[in-house]
C-alpha cells in the first residue's frame, strides 16, 4: 500500500512533467508563432493544449500534477525538506520555494478552468490583479518585496546555469547532456523571471500597472533582440526538456517533517 508521502512524491513527479511540457510549448511557440499568439503565457498554452483530440483530460492531468508539484514546494518551504537550514541563503531559498508553490497553484486552477471551458479563463490578468494589489494599503510595498525576490530567484537562477548546482538533486542515472540542458534552461529563466521582477519593482514605484510584465509579454518584450531573444526561448524549450527528464531523475526528499523522518527517495 502506498502512504500518502509516496503519492505527493509521485504527484511531484508529473508536476516536474507537466512544468516541463509548459515550457517546451511556451518555447515553441515563441520561436514559431506571432507575437499576439504568446501574450498570455501559459494560458496560451493551455489553449492550445485544450483544443486538441482529449486536450481536456490532459489538461486536468497536468492540473493534478502541477498540484502535486506545488505541495512538493510548499513542504520544501515550511518543512525544509530540502535541508536549505536557517542561513539567509537558506531562508531566500524556501522563501521562492514558496512563491513558487502559490504560482504553480495558480497554473493548475488556470489548467483546471480553460478544461472545463470557464470564461475568460487564462486570460492575462496580471496588470488587474497588480491593481488590486495597489489598492491595498502598503500594496506598493508588497508588490515591491515580491520584485525583489523574484529578482532575487533570477539570480539564483542565473547562478544555477553557471555553477550547475542542480545536478545535485538529480540523479547520477541521467542521461549526459541533462546538465548542459539544465545550464541552458536556467540561464534562460534568468532573463525572464528578471524582466518580471523588474517590471514588479516598476510597478511599485511609478503605482500604474501597466508597467507589470507576464511570463507572455517578458518573452515578447525580448523579440527586438534578434538573435537573444531566439536564444531565451530556446533555453525555455530546453528548459521544459530538462523538467521532463527530471521528473524521471529528481531524487525527491519524502515530504513530511523532519521530526517525522527524512529519507530521500529516488526512483
Amino acid at each position: 500500500m502506498v502512504d500518502k508521502s509516496e503519492k505527493v512524491v509521485w504527484l511531484a513527479r508529473v508536476g516536474f512533467a507537466a512544468r516541463g511540457l509548459v515550457y517546451v510549448l511556451l518555447g515553441y511557440l515563441a520561436l514559431t508563432a506571432g507575437k499576439s499568439d504568446i501574450d498570455d503565457g501559459a494560458g496560451d498554452i493551455f489553449r492550445v493544449l485544450n483544443a486538441i483530440p482529449g486536450g481536456p483530460v490532459v489538461l486536468y492531468i497536468a492540473s493534478a500534477g502541477l498540484v502535486g508539484y506545488a505541495l512538493y514546494r510548499l513542504s520544501a518551504a515550511l518543512f525544509d525538506i530540502e535541508r536549505k537550514g536557517t542561513s539567509w541563503k537558506g531562508r531566500a531559498s524556501r522563501v521562492g520555494y514558496l512563491a513558487s508553490a502559490v504560482i504553480h497553484l495558480g497554473l493548475a486552477w488556470t489548467a483546471a478552468r480553460i478544461a472545463s471551458g470557464a470564461r475568460g479563463a487564462g486570460e492575462d490578468s496580471s496588470a488587474q490583479m497588480a491593481s488590486g494589489v495597489l489598492d491595498f494599503p502598503f500594496g506598493s510595498t508588497l508588490l515591491g518585496i515580491i520584485g525583489v525576490a523574484i529578482l532575487i530567484a533570477a539570480i539564483f537562477q542565473a547562478r544555477s546555469a553557471v555553477t550547475a548546482g542542480f545536478m545535485r538533486h538529480v540523479s547520477s542515472r541521467a542521461p549526459r547532456f541533462t546538465c548542459w540542458i539544465g545550464r541552458a534552461g536556467h540561464a534562460a529563466r534568468a532573463v525572464v523571471m528578471a524582466l518580471i521582477g523588474w517590471s514588479l519593482l516598476r510597478t511599485a514605484w511609478f503605482g500604474e500597472s501597466e508597467e507589470v510584465v507576464s511570463l507572455g509579454k517578458g518573452i515578447n518584450n525580448l523579440r527586438d533582440m534578434e538573435t537573444g531573444f531566439q536564444f531565451v526561448a530556446a533555453g525555455l524549450l530546453l528548459f521544459g526538456v530538462f523538467s521532463i527528464i527530471t521528473a524521471r531523475y529528481r531524487i525527491i526528499p519524502d515530504p513530511t517533517p523532519p521530526a517525522m523522518g527524512l529519507r530521500a527517495i529516488s526512483i
